[in-house]
């Protein structure tokens, strides 16, 4: 996991953070890991059923978070892992998804069948993890890639760059920004 997949984003009228599905499914992956090895154990069978019963319970509060979160959230994130998922099945899902499901959102950004449209709405999603992958998506098009370039809170321009979608002129431009900057290196 990348240091940028802890990011929480603060509640507006809570004051609180949100706990995003990047979040609480690391968290079931790694309690379901731990049931695993726990399996394997020389454990008394009474400490052994007990420990087994917390995990599971742990982990089905994790579950009901997510669909909490997205409802049929596992379902979902199915459909966006099936070989058959459509161009039009991920659109549905994006317009359909919360904000805070920062994992799906992030998958269907990295999907190959994910289309220019689904793309333009994800560039502008708050978790950088997710620009990014439309930064570099070969379906991304010129008017998202130029508006990428732009944002001021992470260096996407530097993925833009490399993206053959990238208008030529702008594309130029960050290539020349990129070597000036390799420049600047070389004579310090």
């Amino acid at each position: 996991m990348r240091r940028s997949d802890l990011v929480q984003h603060k509640e507006k009228e809570k004051g609180g953070t949100t706990r995003t599905s990047q979040i609480v499914f690391g968290e079931r992956q790694h309690l379901l890991r731990v049931l695993d090895s726990l399996e394997g154990t020389d454990l008394p069978i009474a400490r052994l059923q007990q420990e087994r019963r917390s995990l599971e319970d742990l982990i089905h509060m994790r579950t009901r978070e997510l669909n909490q979160i997205n409802t049929a959230w596992d379902e979902k994130i199915g459909l966006v892992l099936s070989a058959d998922a459509k161009p039009e099945m991920l659109e549905k899902l994006v317009k359909q998804a919360p904000e805070e499901d920062f994992y799906l959102l992030r998958l269907i950004s990295e999907h190959p069948r994910a289309n220019a449209k689904t793309l333009n709405k994800l560039a502008k999603h708050p978790y950088g993890a997710i620009r990014e992958n439309v930064a570099r998506h070969p379906n991304a098009d010129g008017g998202t890639l130029t508006w990428l370039s732009k944002d001021r809170s992470q260096p996407l321009w530097y993925l833009v760059a490399f993206n053959p979608n990238t208008p030529t002129p702008l594309q130029r431009r960050l290539r020349d920004r990129l070597k000036k900057l390799g420049e600047n290196q070389l004579s310090r």
